[in-house]
């Protein structure tokens, strides 16, 4: 029990600023109508806050072991170490972002594939988003991305500091992204992922839907074709076919029959607009 009640309390502590921050930005932006906005998103915020509890609290210790395995059992390479060592600390820390996206990007694409879409659905079903929905991952989602979106930077011998530096950016960066602003970021929206671009990717419209896949650069979307500009499309409609769920409904959601069809049509098989 004291072990429980650690743990629930280190998830407040840890999440104690992004809320001071978010809940204050909330206020400038939405002013009079902040009441509203928390009304309406009252429910999907408590079931985000209990599948963050459930990812941290269980998926994080299963998270450890696989890592730890592979320190112990891999060798950084030496060239691999000498190069990061020898460049500005800001081009590894930007390098090391990038190649996370690119990675986080394809896992992401993959997610909205037949195959995992009953995975991911669950962070796609809020209809009032807002910066709590970074965390509405089903706890399988969730491991798949702490497994795959670090692999490749910590097999090319990135310094920790680097990879630890990514992780939070990109922490911040999923906040704001999914906070409830009708930001494009004008020129920087082309080159950063804005909030109205990531509402573009969860918007109701599963075509639409099938673009901007970044957490924090437009490259890869650019790159690959999945970039589609949000400035028509801002504060829109969002929220899934299949319906929004409480907590255990997320929890079982993967297992419903409707997800069992095997012809069900692929979200990222949609031409990119």
């Amino acid at each position: 029990m004291d072990g429980d009640i650690s743990g629930l309390t280190a998830v407040l502590r840890h999440f104690a600023i992004p809320f001071a921050v978010f809940a204050a930005l909330a206020v400038a932006v939405k002013r009079r109508a902040i009441v509203d906005a928390l009304w309406r998103c009252r429910q999907e915020a408590t079931t985000n806050l209990l599948l963050l509890t459930i990812n941290v609290l269980v998926m994080g210790p299963l998270f450890a072991i696989p890592v730890m395995a592979v320190e112990a059992v891999y060798a950084k390479p030496a060239l691999l170490a000498a190069l990061w060592g020898g460049l500005p600390e800001i081009i590894v820390l930007v390098a090391a972002i990038v190649l996370i996206d690119l990675v986080a990007y394809w896992r992401h694409r993959l997610e909205h594939s037949a195959s995992l879409w009953r995975f991911h659905a669950t962070h796609h079903s809020d209809t009032a988003i807002h910066w709590l929905t970074v965390h509405r991952k089903h706890p399988v989602a969730k491991l798949l991305s702490m497994l795959v979106d670090n692999a490749v930077v910590l097999l090319l011998g990135f310094p920790v500091w680097a990879v630890v530096g990514a992780m939070i950016v990109r922490t911040w960066w999923g906040y704001f992204i999914h906070a409830d602003v009708p930001w494009t970021l004008g020129s920087f929206g082309k080159v950063l992922m804005s909030p109205a671009a990531h509402r573009l990717h969860h918007i109701r419209d599963e075509k639409l839907m099938g673009t901007n896949y970044g957490n924090t650069v437009t490259l890869w979307d650019r790159l690959f074709g999945t970039w589609c500009d949000p400035a028509p499309y801002v504060d829109c409609e969002t929220g899934i076919a299949e319906g929004t769920r409480g907590f255990l409904g997320e929890l079982i959601r993967p297992w419903e029959r409707r997800y069992r069809a095997p012809d069900r049509p692929s979200v990222s098989e949609q031409p990119a607009v």
